[in-house]
């Protein structure tokens, strides 16, 4: 016989579900993932997994194409690879066979706080999502606050700090670059 559950213990057990929760959790790949790159909400990490699996079967049908239509094979490969490598995703441009290694790591790795620490920003991937989060960091004009934004690879060389970060002023009084006129502003 089964005691009776208490009231918080039923209020527990209404979020979880019993059926199919080995299929939503997603196993120790995922933990793994959603550890290393700092990834805070698992729907990113579902959202990146269903783009690069929506990715690697455009590039299957598109390879599965017929003789009939080499000149559209050729037209729509090219279009496809010239996204991923302009979303940074893919490191060359050469063969549809590049797109079957898109996985989600490839979008996790265009993170903004990953990014920082590519560009030694940061010294790990906790403080470059704490730099992030506290409005450190900018792309371009625009102080960015969400560590999922995706920074594509026109984009990466304006990674910057931001004007009124404390950090930025640190790095400059390193580097003994500081300017006296941004004392007065």
């Amino acid at each position: 016989m089964v005691r009776k559950l208490k009231y918080h213990e039923q209020k527990l057990l209404r979020r979880l579900e019993l059926v199919s929760w080995e299929a939503a959790a997603g196993g120790r790949s995922e933990l793994r993932a959603l550890r290393r790159y700092r990834v805070g909400r698992r729907e990113d990490y579902a959202r990146y997994k269903a783009l690069s699996r929506d990715v690697r079967a455009v590039a299957r049908r598109l390879r599965d194409l017929g003789p009939g239509s080499a000149a559209f094979r050729a037209r729509c490969s090219a279009a496809l690879l010239d996204k991923l490598y302009a979303a940074g995703l893919v490191g060359s441009r050469r063969s549809l066979a590049v797109c079957e290694r898109v996985s989600a790591a490839s979008f996790c790795r265009r993170r903004l706080p990953c990014l920082l620490l590519k560009l030694r920003m940061a010294q790990n991937m906790r403080h470059a999502v704490t730099f992030v989060e506290q409005g450190h960091v900018r792309v371009g004009p625009d102080v960015i606050t969400d560590p999922a934004v995706l920074v594509p690879r026109a984009m990466e060389d304006f990674v910057t700090w931001a004007d009124a970060s404390r950090l930025r002023l640190k790095v400059l009084d390193y580097n003994q670059e500081r300017d006296d006129f941004d004392l007065a502003a």
